[in-house]
């Protein structure tokens, strides 16, 4: 991170002279008799539901984007609900927009004043994020709408012809490489010949179930009310639908990849050596105590 991260951004230098604000099209705000929200708008109006980003200046549906707001004391704060009151800043996620924009004060730009940006921006938003990843998993679970260990996802997913397609399928990433690979393998045979307006679903081809990876296995764990959890499966719903936007977003500031399509779960399972992940949970390592160990002994 710079060291801009860490200091009071300056009010930028407007065409009024020191200290104006600069006008909408460079500092992401709204025009005169526009509604703050829509920052960023530069000519036409704004879709309803979307924002523009204040580095790449790309207006995306809001659950695509990030959202800070200024606090009273001039301190930048990450408002991943969209709930807290103030003028809304809109910033693709990723912790290399959050660079961009504390090195290019566009953060100031936006809020047409200065800005202390908190040095550990980006672990904030990523924190804020997995906590709300998890917490809706574990809305999910008390809703009915898990399962959990690899016997019990797999009949899960064997079932979708009849039941239809989960939301999304969880394979632990410091899980076995070869039962990530098996799930990826048979939920792309399974899950792929689902069509859409299978029974109770309409619309929702199988192809259209997730694979999320990016989650550790005691994370997973945590909200299931589990010391672990390895093998999971999410069914659709409201819930499921926040999840998987929070997760998409959560991707920008985590290593290795978070959501995977099916057709991109097959790759990384082709690619993948069995047991190539060292120090990884391996069926044989835990007893059938409970927890998930990735086999479906739970």
């Amino acid at each position: 991170m710079t060291a801009a991260h860490g200091r009071n951004e300056d009010r930028p230098t407007g065409p009024g002279g020191a200290g104006a604000a600069m006008p909408n099209h460079e500092d992401g705000g709204a025009a005169v008799g526009e509604n703050p929200e829509n920052a960023g708008d530069e000519t036409a109006p704004m879709p309803k539901g979307h924002r523009r980003c204040i580095v790449t200046r790309e207006v995306r549906p809001r659950d695509k984007l990030l959202r800070f707001v200024v606090s009273p004391d001039g301190v930048l704060v990450p408002d991943v609900d969209g709930r807290l009151p103030g003028r809304g800043l809109w910033l693709s996620p990723g912790r290399d927009m959050i660079e961009i924009a504390a090195r290019r004060r566009l953060f100031s730009r936006a809020a047409r004043g200065p800005v202390t940006v908190p040095p550990d921006l980006a672990d904030q938003v990523e924190r804020v994020l997995t906590r709300r990843c998890l917490s809706l998993l574990g809305l999910a679970r008390r809703a009915g709408q898990v399962v959990t260990g690899y016997e019990k996802v797999r009949a899960r997913v064997l079932g979708a012809a009849d039941s239809g397609p989960p939301a999304a399928l969880f394979a632990a990433r410091d899980g076995a490489a070869d039962g990530r690979s098996k799930m990826a393998a048979l939920a792309t045979a399974v899950l792929g010949s689902v069509p859409e307006g299978a029974r109770g679903r309409t619309g929702r081809g199988g192809s259209n179930c997730r694979l999320v990876v990016g989650f550790d296995a005691t994370e997973l764990g945590q909200p299931l009310g589990r010391e672990r959890a390895v093998h999971v499966a999410l069914e659709r719903g409201r819930l499921a639908k926040g999840l998987l936007e929070a997760c998409d977003r959560l991707a920008g500031f985590r290593p290795g990849p978070m959501v995977l399509s099916l057709s991109e779960a097959q790759g990384a399972a082709v690619r993948a050596a069995p047991g190539a992940a060292r120090g990884s949970t391996t069926e044989s390592e835990h007893p059938a105590d409970g927890t998930d160990d990735g086999t479906g002994r739970d």
